[in-house]
C-alpha cells in the first residue's frame, strides 16, 4: 500500500542509531522482518530508503530503526535522524519474504543493522509462546535495553564484535531441529559469513530466511 504517516516518537537507541515510531496507517498489515520504503523531500530533492521493521507487530504504531553513518550519512538519513512527533513521511509498502512466520523456534544472525528485525522478530516468537536466539554482529550495539529484556523473557542472546567467530556464535543458536527457522540480516559479506556459520552447525543454509542489505 501507498499512504502518508505520521512520526509518533523518535528514540535513540545506540550509537548513530535511532528507532522511529511510526503511526500505523489503517489497513496496513506487516510482520516483523518485513521492510517498507520511506520517502520524503528534503532541500527540493526527493529521497526514499527501505527499511525493515524493527517491531514486533504493527498494532496502532510500528518501527523501523536508522542508523547513521557519521562519515558517510547523506540528507535523508539526516533528515529521519531529525524528525520529530506529528512530522510525515510517505510510505510504501511492506515488502519481503524473510518474515517471521509462527516458526517454534526463530534463530535470527544479524550484522549491524540487522539488530532491527532481530529484535522484531525474537520479541514476537517469545509473545508467542516460542523460542527465540539472536546473535548480534557489531562494533557498536544499538536495542541493547530489549536484547536485555530478551535474555531475561527466555531468549539466547550473543552480542560480540563485528569481526567475531559467527561460526561459533551459530553452533550455540542453531540445533537445527524440527520447527526451527534460521533469519539472517546484514550486508552481503555477513551474508556470506552467516551461510557458512549455519552450515558449519549442521543447519541448511539454503533454508535461510535472508535479507541482504547489499
Amino acid at each position: 500500500m501507498d499512504a502518508t504517516v505520521a512520526v509518533d516518537a523518535v528514540r535513540t537507541v545506540g550509537p548513530h542509531t535511532v528507532a522511529i515510531e511510526l503511526e500505523t496507517p489503517a489497513g496496513f498489515e506487516a510482520e516483523p522482518g518485513q521492510f517498507v520504503k520511506l520517502a520524503a523531500t528534503v532541500d527540493g530533492e526527493e529521497y526514499a530508503r527501505f527499511y525493515t521493521l524493527s517491531s514486533p507487530d504493527v498494532a496502532g504504531t510500528f518501527e523501523v530503526t536508522v542508523e547513521v553513518d557519521p562519515e558517510e550519512g547523506g540528507p535523508f538519513s539526516e533528515h529521519l535522524v531529525g524528525l520529530a512527533a506529528g512530522d510525515e513521511l510517505d510510505l510504501s509498502g511492506p515488502f519481503g519474504s524473510s518474515f517471521y512466520d509462527g516458526e517454534s523456534r526463530a534463530v535470527v544472525l544479524a550484522g549491524g543493522p540487522g539488530v532491527g528485525p532481530a529484535v522484531g522478530i525474537a520479541e514476537r516468537a517469545l509473545a508467542e509462546g516460542n523460542e527465540a536466539a539472536v546473535v548480534y554482529l557489531d562494533d557498536e550495539h544499538a536495542h541493547t535495553e530489549r536484547l536485555d529484556a530478551l535474555a531475561d523473557d527466555g531468549a539466547a542472546v550473543a552480542l560480540a564484535a563485528a569481526d567475531a567467530d559467527l561460526t561459533a556464535h551459530a553452533a550455540d543458536a542453531v540445533t537445527a531441529a524440527a520447527g526451527e527457522q534460521v533469519f539472517v540480516y546484514g550486508f552481503a559479506a555477513f551474508v556470506d559469513r552467516a551461510r557458512e556459520a549455519i552450515a558449519a552447525a549442521g543447519g541448511d543454509p539454503e533454508a535461510a530466511k535472508v535479507e541482504n542489505f547489499g
